[in-house]
């Protein structure tokens, strides 16, 4: 675990998000970072940004933008997927895209298939996602970026060029959690910012000192941006303001917990 031991700047009680407005659909092609920089630009008192906010960006555009997409017409399912389909009504040709992304299988039972992704990600589906994929929704997938960090390192740079400001961006996406209903957004691609604050050996409110205390700032971000963001408002990036990251280079690949450390695996 690479961690930055300088802790982030004192935070006065207060965060806000901002969503965005004005981002249109986003086609396989399209500059994303040109259509984030205009939408700073015209959501109403957003700006001046400053090097202590977050601009969280959802996984799902990011995708589209780099053409991370699957027609489905186009998929030839396998028998296992067929089968697991027909048992327990899900679309073969989605599962037969699911695993031929997976790293390995994790568990494939009662409907859900939870596999690991080529990024080292735990997830439902390895993050093949059907859901606000726009016109086509229906025959087309989205899969998880390539490589989120540098999709979150060519957001910021082009923030950066355009508006003077160096912002930490995260790329986003929800995840379910083990031993509980719900989803909740976590990062899956960091720049400009350490995504675990590493608490150990500071001292709590008591003064005493903590000795495993690793807190997960990048996810909390984005879990705090999708309260804003929604799931069918077609907002699908906000600006976090107030919760004063640790600025550094940090890699999503920080906070991917060793094999030898998972008690769960």
């Amino acid at each position: 675990m690479n961690l930055d031991t300088t802790l982030p700047y004192p935070s006065d009680g207060r965060l806000s998000v901002v969503a965005l407005e004005g981002i249109p659909e986003v086609h396989p092609g399209d500059d994303l970072a040109a259509l984030l920089v205009a939408a700073l630009r015209t959501t109403p008192d957003l700006l001046p940004l400053t090097e202590a906010d977050v601009l969280v960006v959802t996984q799902k555009i990011v995708s589209k933008a780099e053409g991370a997409v699957v027609d489905l017409t186009s998929v030839e399912p396998r028998p296992e997927a067929v089968a697991f389909a027909e048992r327990w009504d899900r679309d073969a040709r989605q599962l037969e895209v699911v695993l031929r992304e997976a790293r390995r299988v994790v568990r494939m039972s009662n409907g859900v298939l939870i596999t690991e992704t080529p990024h080292g990600f735990i997830c439902a589906n390895g993050g093949v996602d059907a859901s606000n994929v726009g016109p086509d929704s229906g025959s087309v997938v989205t899969l998880l970026p390539a490589d989120s960090d540098a999709s979150a390192d060519m957001i910021r740079a082009a923030v950066r060029d355009a508006l003077g400001v160096d912002v930490a961006v995260l790329i986003s996406d929800s995840f379910g959690r083990p031993w509980r209903w719900g989803i909740t957004d976590v990062a899956i691609g960091v720049s400009g910012m350490m995504p675990l604050d590493d608490l150990r050996g500071t001292p709590d409110a008591d003064g005493r000192i903590m000795r495993s205390t690793v807190r997960a700032t990048a996810d909390e971000i984005a879990t705090a941006a999708e309260l804003a963001l929604g799931k069918s408002t077609r907002r699908p990036a906000a600006v976090v303001r107030g919760a004063h990251p640790t600025r550094g280079e940090g890699r999503i690949a920080d906070v991917l917990m060793p094999r030898d450390f998972d008690l769960f695996k």
